[in-house]
């Protein structure tokens, strides 16, 4: 079932979020190189490829987390690493592990990462958007693999950010939530969002572009 979602329009217009010549260098190896990206409000962009391609590392350079040893990633045209708490403001990053604390109950995880930036929070919109509104009271650690999932992805809906990088997000998702993700990205980018993730399942994003990181391989020998 469709949920129903509330106009989220964001106030981005001519944004374009890109990174150019952009190199990466993990454990003396270069990942990838000389890859450029660019993405405008409303635009989706998958990330595909074999393990260890770099799809998590090009994320962790997207968000901030990373810099790269070459090239740069922009923000209207601004370099991302001059302003990074603005950077982190404008984004929602959801790695490869559920930040779901044991003790916490769904409901009150979803607020605790809603209370780290300085905006309201919509805790029920959230557990609702992904259809765990029965598991607002549930604690963390009674929580299967895939509720922890969508509590940990129902976070970038509580609070607004028009950029999203999720790195593998179907993990652990059965088909019936795999949907909620979907109507969740489709809604952020028909609202001008932006959504990058990597995923190794098809996520049928009418629009997207997708970018195949073995294309970036290095051909020089590792460092």
């Amino acid at each position: 079932m469709r949920p129903h979602f509330q106009a989220t329009p964001y106030r981005i217009n001519m944004t374009l979020f890109s990174g150019q010549n952009l190199t990466c260098l993990r454990g003396g190896r270069i990942v990838f190189e000389k890859l450029d990206f660019a993405l405008d409000t409303g635009g989706a962009l998958i990330l595909v490829g074999p393990n260890g391609s770099g799809k998590s590392s090009l994320l962790r350079v997207m968000s901030g987390l990373l810099r790269s040893v070459a090239g740069a990633v922009l923000w209207s045209g601004e370099v991302i690493t001059d302003e990074p708490e603005a950077h982190n403001q404008r984004l929602h990053y959801v790695g490869h592990l559920d930040a779901v604390k044991p003790a916490f109950t769904a409901a009150e995880n979803i607020a605790f990462w809603a209370g780290l930036r300085d905006v309201p929070a919509d805790v029920p919109a959230a557990l609702g958007a992904f259809g765990i509104c029965h598991l607002a009271e549930v604690p963390g650690r009674l929580l299967s693999a895939g509720q922890k999932r969508r509590v940990n992805l129902a976070r970038i809906i509580s609070t607004p950010a028009p950029l999203w990088l999720l790195d593998e997000p179907a993990t652990a998702l059965d088909s019936n939530a795999l949907q909620y993700l979907r109507n969740a990205v489709i809604h952020h980018c028909d609202g001008g969002g932006m959504v990058v993730v990597s995923t190794h399942v098809d996520l049928v994003l009418d629009g997207a572009e997708t970018m195949n990181l073995a294309d970036f391989k290095s051909t020089e020998a590792a460092l």
